[in-house]
């Protein structure tokens, strides 16, 4: 008896000894939460505390960002449950079919994802403040409810955020909203270290913390997710459920269960007098959110937005007349958060039955899709695929018939060694989604694009067939092993793919000289396409160890090299033909800073630090107009909102410098900047209005904004015909398929190259408005107008946007390093 009382007692003491060493938020952080933005540094140290501290939490870090700060999560559960954890976890999986064996789980999982916004930053602040609410007073929930809490999600723009505003702030802080503290400088903290949007990027993976989270989020796949965000600062506060239109594979569980979710969540906001919204603005249609990913998981997903936003500050007058704090923000992103585990836990075993009916996929029309292309390109989308763990395979059929995404119609492909992918997997659905030829759209009122069909962003030919199509294991990338010629004339590679530019950015930076052909050609009986670059002994005597160079370049980017012991072609031109043109080692400015899309100016950074590793220089708006631009080849001026920077005399100054040989692309609104200009071969597409009565505009007040969505495109994918015979389109087809993101309609060039245009508009997946369709009719996509000896190069779609829409990109190469290379700088 004295002994187990002795046991007895040391539990006790023990306990009480890790309960009393464990601190609230403000406690261990030295400052009431809310009373300052608080450094992620602190916020991992918080977390580290917390995991140390309670039996109920494990900390883990699943990446680094860009910037080198921890990516981490933390898993909070009862004691009994952590130490099962990993069988709860694998029997989750199991009621998915993503890991093999019966189960039958009780556990409700839920992941809470915060500041994925970087100057959204209340939600970091609540996470503190909820893990510390779960495991001192809510334990109960835990009992049968796992809660995964990512603190934040965008370390980088956090600190960007928090940073710049502890050391802009007022002492005591301002509240009139012309403070400096509420009016953040550009970019401002919202996007990642490479300016990306990362509740765009869920789906596309294209930055660091993406795939990281990914990997992460795969061996879980939660029940419940929630993202915590935040809006401006007249708007309360909105949760679920969500607005139209609802993706249709939504099931009509998730529906009713995020109403019940916002149900609980009122409870509380009306108990407080707190003032909140539902089922407006915020959609579930494109798959890269934070809501919508989760949601074609098999997840109840959902967006919270508090107001407030980078401009809110530690507190900030509304336009309502109250003063918006921090303190506010956190307190009810804390309480939607605990909110949501409660429900979750009060329904953990409806939750888990739902959740195993979602992955039955057997309803879906589209069994399999099939698609044929570049192996570049299907290497390219299988990496996608290994992103999400998502199944595929290679058939041997010799013709497969089924939805043609060229056509836009019922037709068929060689399928010999074709890519398969098929929705009859557990994630299926996401599959559909993703691949699916056109999302039905239930309302045209979304907020974000409609259409992002993965074949046509690949640039791939592909079949969707109702049949399950048998594929077998995995195809094996042969590793390309090159071997060095001496004697040889040189070197001749292809040129189709994001991989040969990397290739030749590669040669370039290594001071390799490198040509291309403007024709077709043979060569030692092997037939090669415009584009195909080549690699002289001529051209590179001076450089030491010239062909080992090459060859450890190209086996480097497993570039097949075509050796050639003569310069002398079989049929076409030969390597000294004037339409064999040296490849300039281009020296290029990309414009950046206020006037500029942010957005846009991180999608070309991102593209040549990570992508084409290419260098390049940024030059701000401030003085951009100071700048000697002969020290530049090329000026890269990103989407942007130009009308108030480009006066007549900067126009005067670039036009000069084009026509010494320069060249100018300019992209999506960045083109707007040259229209209807003199001297420029740019003019806009006038669309025909109908005509109003004269009475004037008798559209009810409420049917206004309906109305205007006839000319509105929400990223809509509109086939396009290609000159294949410019330098601007080598590597491509005559057909492209573009994602159109707005209505801006301009003439085909004059005088110019109309590279790739639109005659007769064909909209294949997407909405778009009728006036805003019609007005495409004739319209430029891609153009190159001459000045002088230099060029003015108009992209008028956007290739490089979100960094997902990868068949545009070479485009963009080509604009850079092939389009107008009439005069080589040595």
């Amino acid at each position: 008896m004295k002994k187990t009382l002795l046991t007895l007692f040391v539990f006790i003491t023990t306990f009480s000894y890790a309960q009393d060493k464990l601190q609230s938020p403000s406690t261990f952080l030295g400052y009431n939460l809310g009373n300052q933005f608080t450094r992620h540094a602190d916020v991992v140290n918080y977390f580290n505390h917390v995991a140390t501290n309670s039996e109920m939490v494990t900390y883990h870090t699943y990446g680094k960002t860009n910037e080198r700060r921890p990516l981490t999560y933390a898993i909070i559960s009862s004691k009994e449950n952590q130490k099962n954890i990993e069988n709860i976890r694998l029997d989750h999986l199991k009621n998915t079919g993503i890991v093999q064996g019966s189960s039958n789980p009780q556990v409700a999982v839920v992941w809470l994802s915060y500041n994925v916004h970087g100057n959204e930053a209340s939600s970091t602040e609540a996470a503190m403040k909820t893990i510390y609410e779960l495991i001192t007073k809510k334990k109960d929930w835990l009992q049968n409810t796992v809660v995964i809490m990512d603190p934040c999600v965008n370390p980088d723009g956090r600190d960007r955020y928090a940073n710049w505003y502890n050391q802009t702030k007022a002492s005591p802080y301002n509240v009139d909203q012309n403070a400096t503290e509420h009016n953040e400088p550009w970019p401002g903290g919202r996007p990642n270290h490479y300016l990306f949007d990362l509740n765009r990027d869920w789906a596309w993976a294209t930055q660091v913390e993406s795939s990281s989270r990914l990997t992460a989020y795969n061996k879980w796949m939660p029940h419940i997710h929630v993202d915590f965000h935040e809006q401006g600062i007249n708007e309360p506060y909105y949760f679920a459920p969500a607005a139209e239109p609802f993706h249709e594979i939504i099931t009509s569980w998730q529906r009713d269960f995020q109403t019940q979710i916002g149900k609980n969540h009122a409870k509380y906001f009306d108990k407080e007098g707190w003032l909140f919204f539902t089922r407006e603005r915020f959609d579930l249609l494109y798959p890269s959110y934070g809501d919508t990913y989760p949601t074609f998981m098999g997840a109840i997903g959902m967006t919270y937005e508090q107001a407030g936003h980078g401009r809110a500050g530690l507190g900030i007058q509304t336009d309502e007349g109250y003063v918006l704090t921090l303190k506010d923000r956190l307190l009810h992103h804390t309480t939607t958060g605990l909110s949501t585990v409660e429900i979750s836990s009060k329904n953990a075993a409806k939750l888990n039955t739902e959740f195993k009916k979602f992955f039955s996929n057997s309803g879906l029309k589209y069994k399999s899709y099939i698609l044929n292309g570049e192996s570049d390109k299907i290497n390219a989308l299988t990496k996608l695929l290994d992103k999400h763990e998502i199944k595929y395979g290679y058939t041997n059929s010799a013709k497969i018939s089924g939805f043609s995404f060229r056509e836009n119609k019922q037709g068929s492909i060689n399928a010999n060694g074709a890519l398969v992918v098929s929705t009859d997997q557990p994630k299926g659905k996401m599959v559909k989604v993703l691949f699916e030829p056109d999302a039905k759209l239930s309302d045209p009122l979304t907020y974000d694009i409609t259409a992002w069909s993965v074949p046509h962003a690949y640039g791939l030919e592909a079949i969707a067939s109702t049949s399950l199509i048998p594929a077998n294991g995995n195809k094996k990338n042969s590793v390309i092993t090159n071997s060095a010629n001496s004697s040889g004339a040189g070197y001749i590679a292809k040129w189709n793919s994001m991989d040969d530019a990397a290739f030749l950015a590669e040669l370039l930076s290594r001071n390799i000289r490198v040509r291309f052909s403007e024709k077709d050609f043979t060569n030692n009986g092997v037939s090669f396409k415009k584009g195909s670059l080549i690699i002289t002994k001529s051209d590179n005597r001076s450089s030491k160890d010239y062909d080992n160079t090459v060859i450890d370049i190209a086996n480097k980017h497993n570039r097949k090299l075509y050796t050639t012991t003569s310069s002398f072609a079989t049929n076409g031109v030969d390597f000294g033909s004037p339409d064999v043109k040296l490849i300039n080692k281009q020296r290029i400015a990309v414009l950046k800073g206020n006037y500029t899309s942010s957005l846009s100016y991180g999608e070309i950074w991102h593209f040549f630090e990570q992508q084409l590793r290419y260098p390049i220089t940024s030059i701000d708006t401030d003085y951009f107009k100071r700048t000697d631009l002969s020290k530049y080849d090329v000026l890269i001026l990103p989407n942007g909102y130009y009308g108030g920077y480009f006066d007549k005399s900067s126009l005067d100054k670039l036009k000069k410098w084009i026509g010494s040989g320069g060249k100018v692309i300019a992209i999506a609104n960045g083109a707007k900047a040259f229209a209807n200009k003199d001297g420029f071969d740019l003019k806009s597409n006038k669309a025909k209005k109908e005509k109003n009565d004269s009475i004037g505009n008798l559209i009810p007040y409420d049917k206004r904004e309906r109305e205007r969505v006839k000319d509105f495109i929400t990223g809509s994918i509109f086939k396009t015909k290609v000159d294949t015979s410019h330098p601007m389109a080598f590597g491509y087809s005559d057909t492209y398929f573009s994602l159109k993101l707005g209505s801006n309609s301009y003439k085909f060039l004059q005088n110019g190259y109309n590279i790739a245009y639109i005659e007769q508009p064909t909209s294949v997946s997407g909405f778009s408005g009728k006036d805003a369709f019609a007005g495409l009719k004739n319209s430029l996509v891609f153009g190159e107008a001459r000045i002088g000896s230099g060029s003015l190069i108009y992209m008028v779609d956007n290739p490089l946007f979100r960094s997902f829409w990868e068949n545009g990109k070479l485009f963009f190469v080509n604009a850079i390093f092939l389009t107008n290379n009439n005069k080589f700088r040595l």
